[in-house]
């Protein structure tokens, strides 16, 4: 098995003990994304959508580190503030995979990092 730290200037710093990504083989595990702009470093508060549209460029940067794009992704998770917005971010996600959509599942939780609106994570493969 070979294990690789993944790692971009173009996602957020992670803010905890834990990597952007880890490439095990052939598979990447991409830890959750929230909407911090990796350049000034704070959440992009821009209601929920602006926070998808944030959180799938963290998403697409880390992709592209690993040599990836979206059409190598076969598992998403989203976390949300409040499932009334998934129609809002259900839109956002959905421009980003057009053909042959990953497995997912949305849920609901109590409260997000930084008390965020959206946090999406993944796992793709070569």
């Amino acid at each position: 098995m070979s294990k690789r730290v993944i790692y971009t200037e173009n996602a957020p710093e992670p803010i905890g003990p834990y990597s952007q990504a880890i490439l095990v083989d052939n598979t990447l595990y991409v830890s959750g994304q929230i909407a911090i702009d990796p350049f000034i470093g704070d959440v992009v508060r821009n209601g929920v959508e602006g926070e998808a549209i944030q959180v799938m460029k963290n998403l697409e940067s880390i992709l592209r580190a690993a040599n990836m794009d979206f059409s190598n992704v076969v598992k998403c998770s989203i976390f949300l503030k409040d499932m009334q917005d998934f129609p809002k971010v259900n839109a956002v996600y959905g421009k980003y995979f057009s053909e042959n959509p990953p497995a997912r599942e949305t849920v609901e939780v109590s409260c997000l990092p930084k008390n965020v609106l959206v946090e999406i994570s993944c796992i793709a493969v070569y």
